[in-house]
């Protein structure tokens, strides 16, 4: 049987983890929950761990009866990495990291903790999966919609190469109203919800955005259009293009 890893960077309270779960069980993986104990957005592939060394507390989640459940004490690439060293019971064939608050659509996905999760799932050869569904000016979070098209996106996840990363972003609107699910390229815009420290002051969630255009046929275009999108990313690999000045 097929084993997964969700996990997520809102931290181990959010909805969307419960609803990515869910849409891993509609075809019966093994699941095993493992999410930081805290909001941890915008860390990217951050390997921080809070505190002298990462601790993982079992825990409960409405919703996922039987499912094992744990908040650790660490950034979400972390965790990625202990689970495939066996941290959370047998090693996961893939991660699918989500369901995040707020698009990670662009270049700006670089920094997303969501995404950073699935590339490095992808980077130690597993399938990683990041899910993130838009956050409206209303504050109406449409999770249905979001686990549709989750369920829908992992069974192609499943029979992918080792290493494969798909970033899936879905519109703020119900299910009745999305439009078709489309591939999509990353456009030169983007942005990604970060969180900023601030000693003495608590935490302050900001939107980082990368300069650019939303250009036709990229995710950020075609999210506007109400269409969720679908975008397969390379993990870090070498760049065999790279114009190397003579002599060098």
């Amino acid at each position: 049987m097929t084993r997964v890893l969700i996990t997520n960077d809102d931290g181990i309270d959010s909805p969307g983890l419960i609803t990515l779960a869910r849409a891993a069980l509609r075809h019966g993986l093994d699941v095993v929950v493992a999410a930081p104990h805290e909001e941890s957005s915008g860390t990217s592939a951050g390997l921080t761990v809070l505190g002298e060394e990462p601790v993982a507390k079992p825990v409960e989640l409405d919703g996922l009866p039987g499912v094992p459940c744990h908040a650790v004490t660490a950034r979400p690439a972390f965790i990625v990495l202990s689970a495939k060293e066996g941290s959370f019971g047998d090693p996961p064939d893939a991660v699918l990291s989500g369901v995040n608050r707020g698009i990670n659509v662009g270049r700006a996905v670089l920094h997303s903790g969501t995404v950073g999760a699935a590339l490095t799932a992808g980077a130690n050869n597993l399938l990683g999966l990041a899910v993130s569904l838009e956050h409206p000016d209303s504050g109406v979070l449409h999770w249905d919609s979001a686990e549709e098209l989750a369920a829908e996106v992992i069974p192609l996840l499943l029979e992918s190469a080792p290493g494969s990363v798909l970033n899936l972003n879905v519109p703020a609107l119900p299910p009745a109203g999305l439009g078709p699910l489309s591939r999509a390229s990353l456009a030169s815009a983007g942005a990604v919800q970060t969180r900023l420290e601030r000693a003495g002051e608590g935490a302050e969630v900001v939107t980082t955005v990368v300069d650019g255009s939303a250009e036709p046929g990229t995710d950020a275009y075609l999210l506007r259009k109400g269409n969720p999108t679908i975008t397969a990313l390379r993990s870090v690999t070498e760049d065999p293009d790279f114009d190397w000045p003579a002599g060098r």
